[in-house]
């Protein structure tokens, strides 16, 4: 008979506990390699900012010489030594000679005038286009359509010909209705506003016509006014390419009495030959009503940009 003997069992002796120290700060190739990350991050911000601002000093550059030349007596604006800053000073001498040798007040109302009239006609008919092509269905759409974008591709100088012949053939050759009318075709702008009208919603005009209301009842007061940033935008750049516009408005009226602000700045020009000062003036008063409506209305340009849908309300 065997007996056993019991032997205890020693609990195991417990490992001491070593804390983990967080890595010190400015130490660890994980901490360089961030260092490295947004320092070859603010490398090319620097690289990109400067190169913005040396593209943008080289496009404000003939701007500012331009500005300058106009305050400039002729002399002066001939003289290539002191290009920057004029030799006998500053004048006005170069505003008060155009404004006397041509009728810049009538010239400046009659560019207003038809570039209002250009720009609210353009914008109606732009815009009743694009809900027609993104709201309705009617046959031969997508035929039309492609027609209007395929007509954004052709140059306005080709057709001047078949636009003076339509004039003459109408009787409207030195008349405001023949310098307006044809600058109002703007297939770009039907695009840009069908687009923006497929971007609002459909529910806003299914309950509209659960209230009994038709095409043009969703046309007026629902849709336009949620696309008044839209609308704004292609308003500005309209009535700028309407007022800038000097092919057309010289071609189809020979009347002093219709002449746009480009077309009499150059008749100006022609008949006392080159005068840089001049001519520089004569440019800064052309472009201050377009600098004025750009500031007045650029909020519209960025919110149009930045909203669609509900958000133009």
């Amino acid at each position: 008979m065997t007996t056993t003997t019991d032997t205890p069992v020693r609990p195991a002796k417990r490992q001491p506990i070593v804390p983990v120290r967080p890595p010190k700060r400015g130490g660890g190739p994980a901490r360089s390699t961030t260092n490295l990350t947004l320092g070859a991050g603010l490398t090319t911000r620097v690289l990109a900012l400067a190169v913005l601002v040396i593209a943008a000093l080289i496009w404000l550059l003939p701007m500012a010489w331009g500005v300058l030349t106009a305050f400039k007596s002729e002399q002066d604006a001939s003289d290539p030594l002191h290009w920057l800053w004029p030799k006998h000073g500053f004048t006005l001498q170069a505003f008060s000679t155009v404004w006397e040798r041509g009728d810049l007040p009538l010239w400046m109302l009659n560019s207003f005038l038809i570039s209002a009239a250009v720009t609210v006609i353009t914008v109606l008919v732009s815009a009743m286009a694009g809900y027609a092509f993104s709201r309705t269905l009617f046959a031969g759409r997508k035929w039309l359509f492609t027609l209007t974008i395929a007509a954004v591709l052709v140059p306005p100088q080709i057709l001047i010909v078949p636009w003076f012949e339509q004039m003459l053939t109408l009787h409207l050759l030195d008349t405001y209705a023949a310098v307006i009318l044809p600058q109002t075709v703007a297939p770009v702008m039907v695009f840009i506003l069908k687009k923006h009208f497929d971007s609002l919603p459909v529910e806003l005009e299914e309950a509209a016509r659960i209230d009994g209301a038709g095409h043009w009842r969703i046309f007026w007061s629902v849709l336009l006014p949620l696309s008044r940033p839209m609308l704004a935008a292609v308003a500005i750049f309209v009535f700028i390419g309407a007022w800038n516009n000097f092919l057309w408005p010289f071609v189809s009226t020979s009347d002093p009495s219709l002449m746009t602000l480009p077309v009499g700045i150059t008749t100006v020009k022609d008949a006392y030959g080159i005068q840089y000062a001049q001519s520089m003036a004569s440019a800064v008063l052309a472009a201050l009503p377009l600098v004025a409506v750009f500031v007045f209305f650029q909020r519209h340009i960025v919110k149009s940009v930045a909203t669609t849908g509900l958000g133009g309300q």
